[in-house]
């Protein structure tokens, strides 16, 4: 099995994944995974992801080995579906943190091991799985949430927009004209809160969709890939702000969330990310203890 997309994962997948992360926070190192190694390629950059599956691992009782961009050269210095079939040969499984969806497909398609998606330029499973983590631990559930993503519609909110119709939540989703989620993916969330009783709201008003929010979440206005856009998005993202005035538009028990890092005094002020309601250091944690979980589903 793959985690290419949160759509691999059945709502009840998430569920058992959930549960087990919670058991094991609570019980530190486990050896389920002795003797076994996992291959982390990554054609782009990290801190959470790397080290999360790096120690994640390292907990099981396995082994991981890091590829740089250099080392590996997917589809410039050797053809993706050739990395595929050769580390199938070495490790029990891959880690892809890449620059396209497609060659994340590719990749799967010729490994003979389960590959995980670290990130594309479509999803972030582990990173929506990691934040459904945090969400039930803060709010003892996931049912019936009202989940508000304000700002780009990139990668990130892609996949929390997947995940919470398949908790059934509510998803809103904030974001200026032309900087919307995937049509497709929007058609794909609808599908699947018709069938586990979420919505789906798209705004251009912040305002809106914090109304009554239970949980309010932004990212970077231009991440990797867009910085040569930074002034023009500055200027449109400007009233996406997640400052005090907003979060004083959601539930008085609301959290915020930021799958970081952050650019502070741009999407989110150091008064709502320093504050009370902020747990971005536990949605960080989370990204390992959600990895172990992971990795002891689909390696073991």
């Amino acid at each position: 099995m793959h985690l290419l997309s949160m759509t691999d994962l059945t709502a009840g997948e998430i569920r058992e994944l959930i549960r087990h992360a919670v058991a094991m926070k609570g019980q530190g190192c486990l050896s389920l995974l002795a003797g076994r190694s996992l291959g982390l390629v990554f054609e782009r950059p990290s801190l959470r992801t790397r080290v999360s599956f790096e120690v994640a691992m390292n907990q099981l009782g396995g082994h991981s080995l890091y590829l740089s961009p250099e080392e590996i050269g997917l589809g410039h210095r050797e053809a993706v579906g050739d990395v595929g079939a050769v580390l199938s040969r070495y490790v029990h499984g891959m880690v892809a943190r890449v620059r396209s969806q497609p060659s994340l497909h590719l990749l799967a398609q010729h490994s003979s091991v389960p590959v995980i998606n670290g990130l594309s330029d479509e999803e972030h499973p582990c990173q929506a799985l990691s934040d459904l983590l945090t969400i039930y631990e803060k709010k003892g559930s996931t049912d019936g949430l009202v989940l508000t993503y304000v700002g780009d519609g990139n990668n990130v909110a892609h996949s929390l927009l997947l995940a919470g119709c398949l908790m059934g939540m509510e998803v809103r989703l904030a974001s200026p004209r032309e900087y919307e989620v995937f049509p497709t993916v929007v058609a794909k969330a609808r599908e699947l809160a018709s069938h586990n009783g979420g919505k789906v709201m798209l705004t251009e008003d912040p305002q809106e969709a914090a109304e009554n929010a239970d949980v309010l979440y932004t990212d970077v206005w231009y991440s990797m890939g867009h910085e040569e856009e930074r002034d023009v998005r500055r200027k449109v993202f400007a009233p996406y702000q997640v400052n005090a005035a907003l979060m004083a538009r959601a539930r008085a028990n609301a959290i915020f969330m930021h799958n970081l890092p952050a650019h502070r005094g741009e999407e989110v002020t150091d008064e709502v990310i320093d504050g009370p309601g902020s747990v971005v250091l536990d949605q960080a944690e989370n990204r390992l203890h959600m990895q172990k979980a992971i990795l002891a589903k689909l390696l073991r």
